[in-house]
């Protein structure tokens, strides 16, 4: 192939990419809308478009009947017959989603069990896509399998280093999943995948510096992301919030001397508070909602003192212009969201806090599963036909 050709196609490529990421990241659009965002021209997006439905990439509808100014363009729409599975190993349950293009999910399960291996995972995978190639998703492109692994994750390779509450060090887990599944394996941790998940379809879509914090029961950790770009640090493990010093102004509200913020800010406390043996979010956070016991409202309000100090910490090192806080995070702040975010403000200068918004994760249970997918994703928004 000469010269020429190589540079058309590879621009070809890049414009095929350009479209599908488009889509996949912003929703249905015509190619009217698509040639006014991408810069081409109509004749070019009609092509690139033509090229991604052939693919089974997008799909073509007709356009919205109550447009009647002008002449209708088709809508273009990720297909939902090409998805990636999510998964998130927790020290209760192992979490899978099958999301498709778009970010929609499409299946879902938790399977639960006590703080899973390798090899368990691994099973648990294997066994539910099998099901779902069999059931749900038969005929559906599976494209790879993304993990949100709370822990600290080599960004080069996949390598788990230390999940604590797991027990898992320097795991290998890509390999033995992408064997049994013969599909491509990425791994991530699963608080910077939560904060990729809301920064692209969540809350923080509209921002490019977001401060992003995750509660599970393995702890806590975070994603930062600056200039719209998720920072990862040298090997790939930074945003471990959950292992800074707590803030803690009072000494009273310390439980753990030299304790760490994950140690102070602490879901199996709220677990214990509410009465509840292994909840969910949504049964921690209608529990901690009704309580009217005592020793429940005083942990929580302990708990929401040391989160807002450690926000405020934050906002005064990194100035973002949004928080964004998922698992029990957001439950603390939710049982009064007014005042938590008024305490935050309050502990930041003043400079600092303006304009800052907060807010809790816009995706709910589903942000890891979709971040760990969009992961997976990577390859194929790259070079839509390889």
């Amino acid at each position: 192939m000469n010269e020429r050709a190589t540079t058309v196609e590879g621009v070809r490529r890049t414009n095929l990419a350009e479209v599908l990421r488009l889509v996949h990241h912003s929703g249905p659009r015509s190619r009217a809308v698509i040639t006014a965002e991408t810069g081409l021209n109509r004749s070019t997006v009609s092509d690139l478009v033509g090229r991604l439905v052939e693919a089974g990439l997008v799909e073509e509808h007709e356009p919205d009947p109550t447009r009647r100014v002008g002449r209708p363009s088709p809508m273009v729409a990720a297909s939902p017959g090409v998805v990636a599975i999510g998964v998130n190993p927790e020290i209760d349950a192992v979490e899978l989603g099958a999301v498709a293009l778009g970010g929609a999910v499409r299946e879902r399960v938790r399977i639960p069990v006590e703080q899973p291996g390798v090899a368990d995972v691994v099973e648990i995978v294997a066994r539910v896509v099998d099901g779902w190639r069999d059931g749900a998703l038969h005929g559906v492109r599976i494209e790879g399998v993304g993990l949100a692994v709370p822990g600290l994750v080599r960004a080069s390779d996949g390598l788990v280093r230390f999940a604590p509450h797991l027990d898992w060090r320097d795991a290998d887990i890509a390999g033995p999943l992408a064997a049994a599944l013969g599909v491509d394996v990425v791994v991530g941790n699963d608080a910077s995948l939560g904060a990729r998940a809301e920064r692209l379809f969540g809350a923080a879509r509209e921002h490019e510096d977001v401060v992003y914090l995750n509660g599970g029961a393995s702890g806590i950790g975070g994603g930062l992301i600056l200039h719209g770009r998720l920072i990862g640090g040298v090997g790939g493990y930074a945003g471990e919030w959950g292992q800074t010093a707590a803030s803690v102004a009072d000494v009273a509200d310390r439980r753990v001397d030299g304790g760490v913020l994950e140690d102070e800010v602490n879901r199996a406390r709220l677990v214990q508070a509410a009465g509840l043996t292994a909840p969910d979010d949504a049964e921690l956070r209608a529990a901690l909602t009704a309580s009217t016991d005592r020793a429940a409202m005083d942990e929580t309000a302990r708990q929401r003192r040391i989160l807002a100090a450690t926000l405020g910490n934050a906002v005064n090192v990194l100035n973002p212009a949004m928080i964004v806080l998922g698992g029990f995070l957001a439950i603390l702040r939710d049982l009064d969201p007014d005042a938590f975010d008024e305490d935050v403000r309050r502990r930041a200068l003043a400079a600092s806090a303006e304009g800052l918004a907060i807010s809790a994760a816009a995706l709910g249970a589903d942000r890891l599963l979709i971040g760990a997918a969009d992961a997976a994703f990577a390859r194929l928004l790259a070079d839509p036909l390889g």
